[in-house]
């Protein structure tokens, strides 16, 4: 209730659902995707940070897409680009709040993301309780709101 609701373009590559091949992560190389970020969509999440409002992401893309255009100054910048951020543990947030996202696969970027934005253990927990439920993973299993 009261939650804008802002879409931006992106351009999914396969390289989102690969597993990283890496021992450190910090070497991993992240693909990179096309995005575009509409003048209405940065205005209206740029408002609603200033606000100190929630902005709620859906999917990890969305999120990595959002922090990549997030400028310095903690602006969202509109325009086109190409994302190739890495978000792992120790990354600081600087736009998104909350995300909605599925459950994902293991030594993926997608499960670093999580645990960077809600802490290993937190996420940990998460996942036992969801195999211990039967929840579905990956693309078309369920999902999880965190915050």
């Amino acid at each position: 209730k009261g939650i804008p609701i802002v879409e931006i373009t992106l351009h999914v590559g396969y390289g989102t659902f690969l597993p990283l091949r890496v021992n450190d992560i910090r070497h991993h190389k992240m693909h990179s995707e096309r995005f575009y970020i509409s003048k209405n969509a940065a205005t209206t999440i740029n408002r609603k940070k200033k606000d100190k409002g929630r902005i709620i992401a859906v999917g990890t893309t969305s999120v990595r897409t959002l922090e990549y255009a997030t400028n310095k100054d903690g602006i969202v910048t509109d325009g086109p680009g190409q994302c190739d951020l890495f978000i792992y543990p120790g990354y600081q947030f600087q736009t998104v709040t909350s995300m909605i996202t599925n459950f994902h696969l293991p030594k993926s970027s997608l499960i670093m993301l999580v645990s960077a934005f809600a802490g290993r253990s937190a996420i940990l927990s998460a996942y036992q309780e969801a195999i211990q439920k039967n929840y579905r993973f990956f693309s078309y299993g369920d999902a999880m709101f965190i915050t």
